[in-house]
């Protein structure tokens, strides 16, 4: 969506909080999830301050992921140049680590922003699923699968090869991105109680190797995380505040501004959280259904995408406090601003009281207490969808959707 008629009080403001946040270290940047503190700018609220704070803490977001990012990329590189059981399970680590910062940015999505631009569409390269892993690598049944173990058709395994074969035939055919590097690092999961268990020595040549192909298994690792941090960096530079393309596209209008960031909450929670990422699942009761099936954090990404909800509606990100929606709605509807946040609280619960693994929690009949517990956590998901259309409402948004539009 382009805006015309660009305004400058909303890159003013944003540029100001900007500034007040400059003197971060790439260092202190990587704790702002665990240390916050107040701004010293203007704190009177109005849809402008507002937009302003959302697009900052976007920006710092993607910042704090491309960070985490280089940090699974170094785990990668010592893995892949002396694969032993120590570097895996730092690889594994940094995987896990990686994805606190990301999980919480998919409630920027939906809206045609830089991660969904359809002239530009990062989030296909970034976090894709579910997989084929058999276009990827071995399987149980064929260890000749994939691109990985085919060199007639992949004769080289780089950048150009990955982002070639993203997508190519189906959707399941992801090539790139976090789940890629999952499956590559953990296996396929067979385990009831468990991860996936891949062996280091898949990575390993000739005598003491367990798989064919294991140089270029190691090659296949190496770019996959050179893309993650070229994509997320790429997302990151276009939300700059000062240098950035799109800020100024977004800010143009602010009640435009926060439409589009309520699209995006309330599309999380009704349609991508409640149903793609739970519902299925729930449904069908098949692990190829959950979000992170190889590494079994697939409860750790549903609380993360309701932190990004709650992240949005209180204009937090880290230590990036500043104007939220909580604000505008509370000056208006006080009980409604309280229900929001009762409700976000709710869900969080909710999400926290699923059983892992999750793939685990799916099973059985709809009297087994743990299915009992991922359904209870749909419905106070899809409350939450319905409580954002209210909000929207409340503060004069025009999302086009109406309660119970889910």
């Amino acid at each position: 969506m382009l805006i015309k008629d660009v305004r400058q009080f909303p890159i003013a403001c944003l540029l100001l909080l900007h500034a007040a946040c400059a003197g971060d270290s790439a260092t202190a940047t990587e704790s702002t999830q665990t240390t916050r503190q107040s701004l010293s700018v203007d704190r009177s609220v109005t849809q402008a301050t507002v937009a302003a704070q959302y697009a900052l803490n976007t920006h710092q977001a993607y910042v704090d992921s491309t960070i985490a990012a280089r940090q699974l990329n170094r785990a990668i590189k010592a893995f892949v140049a002396s694969p032993s059981p120590g570097a895996l399970r730092a690889a594994r680590q940094a995987w896990v680590a990686s994805r606190v910062p990301y999980r919480q940015t998919e409630v920027y999505r939906f809206y045609d922003g830089p991660i969904d631009d359809p002239a530009d569409d990062r989030e296909v390269r970034v976090n894709a699923w579910p997989l084929d892993e058999a276009y990827i690598d071995s399987v149980q049944g064929n260890p000749g699968a994939g691109i990985i173990n085919d060199p007639v058709n992949f004769p080289k395994i780089d950048r150009d090869t990955l982002l070639a074969a993203n997508f190519i035939g189906s959707d399941a055919n992801v090539a790139t991105g976090y789940h890629a590097i999952e499956l590559l690092l953990w296996g396929q999961d067979h385990s009831v109680d468990g991860p996936g268990n891949r062996p280091f020595t898949d990575f390993v040549d000739g005598r003491g190797g367990t798989l064919r192909n294991a140089a270029r298994r190691r090659a296949y690792l190496s770019v996959a995380g050179d893309l993650l941090v070229e994509d997320l960096q790429h997302v990151a530079d276009r939300w700059d505040p000062r240098t950035g393309d799109y800020p100024p596209v977004f800010l143009a209008d602010a009640t435009v501004a926060l439409t589009l960031a309520g699209t995006g909450t309330f599309q999380l929670a009704s349609e991508e959280l409640s149903s793609e990422r739970m519902l299925a699942a729930y449904e069908s009761q098949d692990q190829e259904d959950e979000h992170s099936c190889f590494s079994d954090t697939t409860r750790d990404d549903l609380i993360g995408n309701a932190l990004g909800i709650k992240n949005v509606y209180l204009g937090e990100w880290g230590r990036h406090d500043g104007p939220g929606f909580d604000d505008l709605v509370k000056a208006i509807n006080p009980a409604l601003d309280a229900r929001m946040k009762q409700e976000l609280r709710d869900t969080l619960a909710a999400l926290e009281a699923i059983p892992q693994p999750f793939d685990q929690a799916i099973l059985g009949d709809d009297t087994k207490p743990s299915r009992v517990a991922v359904l209870a956590a749909i419905r106070k998901v899809q409350q939450l969808g319905e409580t954002v259309i209210e909000v929207g409402d409340t503060i004069g948004l025009n999302t086009g959707f109406a309660p119970g539009s889910r």
